[in-house]
């Protein structure tokens, strides 16, 4: 244990004295290990950050929850696009027909959007985000009621003119610190302020609850034709229950209901987040290889420079070399002697590449509505990265210098 702490002690030693005396040649060698330090981790850095935030939005749909619809997310194959079109919207009746049929689900929903003109005052905004929803839409989605309450059963079975609002819609609309209680125009008809949701900021695609409009669809279904909207019933499985077995119970469902033959092919689709999730994964894997071929260069040509540092080395120290051999020391402490100083060299090269993308990281984090984190993850690669090349780039002069002959080596000029 002792040898080694002599070792790492003497390459430590070594490595700083070449810094030392040869500043332009070593900081332009270690050059190239940051500057591909840098470029594999900050892409690792942004697009680890992107897709955490992806993930975070996908979740937020549920992880146990199940879309019926007439269009599917994924539309792959050769599928007609005309079959598609044929297809009818999912309706009121589909949802009431798997609410009474269904043993695997826990709640069920409709759920819809369309863009109208919301009117308060002498205020008005264009293209309010109306969201139509049925009963127990806050058993299956997140609702997250900061002021208020959410839409009662009752209201939403009589169609009472009700909305819950995102804060958006209170700043830029009512610009009132207090809206309970208030009327604002929907559609040209009166609707009350029953509750306002938490202000929770856009996700990674663009999407907020706070500029929603919530409303009850037996209310929203006298103004707007719900078959030309584009309407989902939305599924929660029960505890317990797969959602591939609660797939399997739907599609039956939804054939009986449909009245489709045994051999007819379905005319709905029933989706899942994970069609999400598995294309952002091969996004994620084309960027990954894209990311290392970008900082391969660089390591590549931080890797011939290390190799440089250490020829060099191993010649101006070839005297040094033969004098140790001469007074009894092993072949391998010449090895992990040279091969140490090479990975300190390398090491230091990507913890300046790390320091860069935290700097950065910070920067972008501060100044922009992004958070980017420098993950402990990336942080232990690019290290185990720098140290993999400095160990293979002093490898073969760290072999060199092994095998020298001490009489020749004492010898020589140098």
């Amino acid at each position: 244990m002792r040898i080694f702490l002599k070792l790492l002690r003497e390459s430590y030693l070594f490595a700083l004295h070449e810094i030392v005396v040869n500043k332009v040649r070593t900081l332009l060698s270690l050059l190239g290990i940051t500057i591909g330090i840098f470029s594999i981790i900050s892409v690792f850095t942004i697009f680890d950050s992107m897709e955490s935030n992806i993930r975070e939005s996908i979740d937020s749909l549920g992880n146990d929850v199940l879309f019926v619809q007439k269009w599917p997310w994924a539309m792959g194959g050769d599928y007609p696009w005309w079959k598609y079109i044929s297809r009818p919207e999912a309706s009121l009746t589909d949802l009431r027909e798997i609410k009474r049929r269904s043993q695997t689900a826990q709640a069920s929903t409709y759920l819809a959007g369309v863009s109208t003109t919301a009117k308060y005052g002498k205020n008005s905004l264009d293209n309010a985000n109306v969201i139509i929803v049925a009963e127990d839409y806050d058993k299956v989605m997140t609702v997250d009621v900061a002021d208020g309450r959410f839409i009662s059963q009752a209201e939403f079975i009589s169609g009472r003119p009700v909305a819950v609002v995102g804060s958006d819609i209170v700043t830029n609309l009512m610009g009132l610190p207090d809206p309970i209680g208030l009327r604002m125009k929907l559609f040209g008809m009166n609707v009350e302020v029953i509750g306002v949701m938490k202000k929770e900021g856009s996700n990674i695609f663009g999407n907020t609850s706070d500029d929603q409009i919530i409303i009850p669809v037996n209310f929203a279904r006298s103004h707007t034709d719900l078959k030309n909207i584009g309407g989902a019933i939305v599924v929660k499985a029960r505890t317990g229950v797969s959602i591939d077995e609660m797939r399997d119970e739907l599609t039956g469902i939804m054939r009986a209901v449909r009245k489709l033959k045994p051999r007819a092919e379905d005319n709905f689709a029933i989706n899942q987040t994970d069609i999400i999730s598995k294309g952002f994964d091969q996004l994620f894997g084309v960027i990954a290889v894209v990311g290392w071929i970008i900082g391969g260069f660089s390591l590549l040509v931080g890797g011939f420079g290390i190799a440089n540092i250490m020829f060099v080395s191993v010649k101006e120290r070839t005297r040094i070399i033969g004098i140790q051999k001469a007074m009894g020391a092993k072949k391998y402490f010449i090895l992990l002697q040279f091969l140490f100083e090479a990975i300190f060299l390398s090491l230091l090269g990507g913890i300046f590449g790390l320091i860069i993308v935290f700097i950065l990281s910070f920067t972008v984090s501060q100044m922009f509505d992004m958070s980017l984190t420098l993950t402990r993850g990336n942080i232990f690669l690019g290290i185990f990265v720098s140290a993999f090349i400095g160990f293979i780039s002093g490898l073969i002069p760290a072999w060199s210098a092994s095998r020298l002959d001490p009489v020749e080596a004492m010898r020589s000029n140098f």
